[in-house]
């Protein structure tokens, strides 16, 4: 106790001086500046009212006499260095309060002292309150602050480290550009060599150093007084103010993505932005092309996913309309013979409701979700297959010349869909060729010991098979090239394209496991390069000669349990199967048919259902009435077949898929062969 008492009477006593210094302060100051007696008489009691508000509050403690002696000493530092200035200059406490200013500060400015700063600011910005802040934050940070009171020019305000007194100094100059090439040097010739991208700017973002690394990044133009917005671009507003504002410190900077200007392959820079220790910035770089790049690929697969899942039910809901008028065309045929004159018209109808089913599968193509069969085939002898078709589709004026490697590996692919890709391909180079030239497919066996790209794509290392087919068209722009694959995307002229033919090559190939690149130069014709995982024959794919099922006659009509919920297509199957004497069940739902199924004295055949129905779907009730007819045929029909087959695998065990728009032929015949596969597997062996 005795201890503490001591501590605080000497705590006491060193503050003595201190009561006693801002009455010596101000005798001076009234001695030598009779003429300023009222600044002076303020300078007094400003230094006796902040003293007094130092001793206020009843019994202090130990540890507030320091904390109070700590603060007095930075205000009396402050305030000595203001009257020492031979500038413009006041001394400001944390509250705004002008605690003293200096003859050349009263010459400039006239008698502030007592008053706010907030007063001052008013004069040149419209919210004060935000810019002092401002003020504090940038204080807080790098200890400095610009600011422009109009016609008393701009201001210098400063803090000391651990004061919280500020110190506003008044210049003539210009200080939004302060720094000379001496005041921005950084660690000497450090600065030139770090390994980072580093630039000074100032206010105007002008370049006023550039080390090494940045102009490696940006180019030979990355030099001193060159203009930053002369390099790069894409900030949405000028450069100079975004530069400005974090130089004045009303922002704190941050990072952006530009881009860089000039010629050649494009780049982008990422560009961090913070305050420097006087009034110019400190620009950290980066390239952000990479990043750029995978940007625009996921962009890319975005917009694709949403237009597959566009295109998809667009397709479900299609196949069922072309399913409906199909199946009745057909009907009305089999009343029509070919020498009826109501049959042309019927077949015109027949024609261009396969033509809109075609069209559909391209849909169902670029977003790959189209039922593909999948087989081991030589690619020389299906391009074989296709000369005839080919030749007839180029014309007369071009020449098509076909190159194979004598060794050339099989490939895993559906034979039709390989062929709408060349076909897509070939009549494209067609095109591009109005005056005639030379198409050249050709194909060859490559490998890849490493991960190979090309363009954004990586190419796992393995054995490949590459089909090129090679024009000597018009080429493609380079702006174009990118777009390409896109669905929709044409350079040709309104009614000669559809923009489907690339896309859909695009999700033949990439659904078949493979890949399809572009190489093009305008004025001298385009390459198209698919790459597909090369196959050897198994044994069990050898060619097999396939021996006929034996139709079996059957004693008891046979009894189908047709489940489908659009009415047009359940009224065509359902007309279709009883025109070849099928006994024919007809249920709108899932549930329905599960209702019919519980009268065990009912004998079904086959279960012939859509996949996607309200409430349970095809898959779900199959397998529930199975468990009671586990002999039963399945068939399933569907618009597309992804939620059906998907990766190939099928919901049940020898079930049959019959994909939308079918013919009356194609499903009856799909029945015919569960109904004889059944049988022949019940012919007891002897």
């Amino acid at each position: 106790m005795i201890s503490e008492r001591a501590e605080i009477l000497r705590s006491a006593q060193l503050l003595v001086p201190f009561l006693v210094l801002p009455v010596v302060i101000g005798a001076l100051w009234l001695a030598l500046r009779p003429e300023s007696a009222s600044g002076g008489t303020t300078l007094l009691a400003a230094g006796g009212a902040t003293m007094a508000w130092y001793l206020t509050g009843g019994a202090i403690s130990v540890r507030q006499i320091r904390r109070g002696l700590a603060v007095r000493r930075d205000l009396m530092r402050v305030i000595s260095r203001v009257l020492d200035d031979s500038g413009p200059s006041f001394a400001v406490d944390p509250d705004g309060i002008v605690l003293a200013q200096n003859e050349a500060a009263l010459e400039r400015i006239g008698d502030v002292t007592g008053r706010r700063v907030q007063e001052l600011l008013a004069r040149r910005y419209a919210e004060p309150e935000r810019i002092w802040h401002d003020i504090g934050i940038a204080l807080g940070r790098n200890g400095r602050f610009r600011v422009d009171l109009g016609a008393q020019g701009p201001f210098h305000v400063t803090r000391d480290a651990g004061s919280t007194v500020q110190c506003w100094r008044i210049s003539d100059d210009d200080i939004a550009a302060p720094a000379t090439a001496s005041s921005v040097q950084e660690d000497g010739g450090d600065f030139d060599h770090l390994p980072v991208s580093l630039l000074v700017l100032d206010p105007s973002a002008n370049i006023m150093r550039a080390n090494d690394a940045a102009r490696e990044l940006l180019g030979a133009k990355a030099v001193p007084g060159q203009s930053l917005a002369a390099l790069l671009d894409g900030l949405g507003r000028e450069l100079s103010d975004w530069v400005g504002d974090v130089c004045a410190g009303r922002t704190i900077g941050g990072s952006e993505v530009l881009y860089l200007k000039g010629d050649g392959v494009q780049r982008f820079v990422q560009i961090s932005l913070t305050r420097g220790q006087g009034d110019y910035a400190t620009a950290v770089l980066s390239d952000a092309s990479a990043l750029k790049t995978l940007e625009a690929q996921f962009v890319q697969s975005q917009k694709m996913q949403a237009i597959g899942q566009l295109a998809g039910g667009i397709a479900h809901d299609f196949n069922n309309l072309l399913t409906a008028i199909t199946g009745h065309c057909d009907l009305l045929m089999l009343r029509h013979d070919k020498a009826d004159p109501d049959y042309a018209d019927l077949d015109q109808i027949s024609q261009n409701a396969n033509r809109a089913a075609a069209l559909v599968r391209q849909l169902l193509a670029f977003s790959r979700k189209q039922t593909l069969k999948p087989q081991i085939m030589d690619l020389r002898d299906a391009l074989s297959d296709l000369t005839h078709l080919l030749n007839r589709l180029v014309g007369e004026r071009i020449v098509l010349t076909f190159d194979h490697d004598p060794a050339l590996r099989m490939i895993r692919a559906d034979r039709r869909q390989f062929e709408q890709v060349i076909m897509n391909l070939v009549v494209n180079a067609r095109d591009a060729m109005p005056q005639g030239g030379d198409i050249a497919i050709s194909t060859d066996n490559i490998r890849f010991d490493t991960g190979t790209t090309f363009g954004r794509a990586t190419l796992p290392a393995g054995d490949y098979v590459r089909v090129q087919v090679h024009d000597q068209g018009c080429g493609i722009a380079p702006d174009d090239l990118a777009k390409i694959f896109e669905p929709f995307f044409t350079t040709k002229r309104t009614g000669e394209g559809t923009g489907l033919g690339l896309s859909t090559a695009y999700g033949i190939v990439k659904q078949t496991g493979g890949y399809i690149f572009c190489d093009s130069v305008p004025g001298r014709g385009s390459c198209f390069s698919m790459f597909f995982p090369a196959h050897d024959r198994r044994e069990d794919e050898e060619v097999v000669t396939h021996t006929a099922v034996p139709r079996v006659r059957r004693d008891v009509e046979a009894t189908v349990l047709l489940v489908e919920d659009e009415a047009p297509v359940r009224a065509f199957a359902s007309r279709a199967l009883k025109l070849q004497g099928f006994n024919v069940l007809e249920a709108a739902c899932a549930e329905d048919a599960l209702s019919l199924l519980t009268d065990q004295r009912l004998s079904v055949d086959v279960f012939v259902t859509d996949v996607v129905m309200p409430g349970m779907d095809g898959p779900a009730w199959v397998r529930t009435a199975l468990r009671d007819r586990p002999d039963t045929r399945v068939i399933f029909m569907s618009g597309y077949a992804e939620d059906v087959f998907s990766e190939g695998h099928q919901p049940i065990a020898g079930a049959a898929f019959l994909a939308k728009p079918f013919s009356l032929s194609d499903l009856t015949a799909l029945v015919s062969r569960q109904l004889e596969f059944a049988e022949v597997r019940s012919t007891p062996k002897e």
